[in-house]
């Protein structure tokens, strides 16, 4: 399949990574060894795809375009490549073998979404390593106080240690997105906490739907619920760190 041969497909939010320097420099950070379980997500043309199966034995991908999935059946042996024509967002990744590597250049339409469904998997990976918008990846890593912290750093902080790896110019890629990419490595945290999945996701989502006013009129807690918790009310959502979002899902969800 020569690259630069399929047009890309807005609706799929389809930029394909064609810097040979930045693929390789990709390969090199995620450090494939032979018999480790890689799945792509979107391999597009393919390039990272090549380069990654001159490391491993065998690599399974995700992709939702039916064109592509077939150009790539047709280019590699199923015993090499295994290709799922499916959405990514609907993909049961629990069907991957524990400790699977996920790998991709994901779309950035969709990429808060589908790391919310990713993040859902994170006891079965051992690792991700994900190209994204470099706005995106700043939320991901930010720290409690900063302007890029929020409902994604929250909810990606209680599953993941996350390192911002190298930036990447909007030229690498065919078309060129208007923004700058950002490669980055998520690695699940051992323990996940005691808590009410939902509830948790309902107060993270409800204090930074609010975040410019103060816990106290952001949050459902009473003061007695806020002097247990050992919490100012006079603080902003954004003072706060995932592990204080813990404890008031479990006070709440108690």
């Amino acid at each position: 399949m020569p690259s630069g041969s399929h047009r890309p497909r807005k609706r799929f939010g389809q930029h394909f990574l064609h810097d040979r320097r930045i693929l390789e420099r990709i390969v090199e950070a995620i450090g494939p060894q032979r018999t480790d379980a890689i799945v792509e997500i979107g391999p597009g043309e393919g390039a990272l795809t090549r380069l990654l199966l001159e490391r491993v034995e065998r690599l399974e991908a995700i992709e939702i375009d039916r064109d592509l999935a077939a150009r790539l059946r047709a280019e590699f042996p199923p015993e090499r490549l295994a290709v799922h024509c499916a959405d990514a967002l609907r993909f049961d990744f629990s069907a991957c073998p524990a400790g699977a590597r996920l790998v991709g250049n994901l779309p950035y339409n969709i990429s808060t979404p589908l790391l919310f469904h990713l993040a859902g998997y994170a006891e079965r990976m051992r690792d991700m390593h994900f190209m994204l918008q470099l706005e995106v990846v700043e939320r991901m890593v930010a720290e409690p106080s900063k302007p890029a912290y929020g409902r994604l750093s929250v909810m990606l902080q209680t599953r993941f240690r996350m390192h911002k790896l190298f930036r990447v110019p909007a030229g690498a890629f065919r078309p060129p997105p208007k923004v700058e990419s950002a490669l980055v490595r998520l690695v699940p945290l051992a323990g996940r906490p005691k808590m009410d999945e939902t509830v948790f996701a309902k107060v993270v989502a409800a204090a930074f739907s609010a975040r410019r006013k103060t816990l106290r009129n952001a949050l459902p807690l009473a003061s007695a619920d806020f002097e247990a918790l050992a919490i100012d009310p006079g603080l902003r959502p954004e003072n706060l760190a995932p592990a204080d979002y813990v404890r008031i899902a479990q006070r709440i969800a108690r």
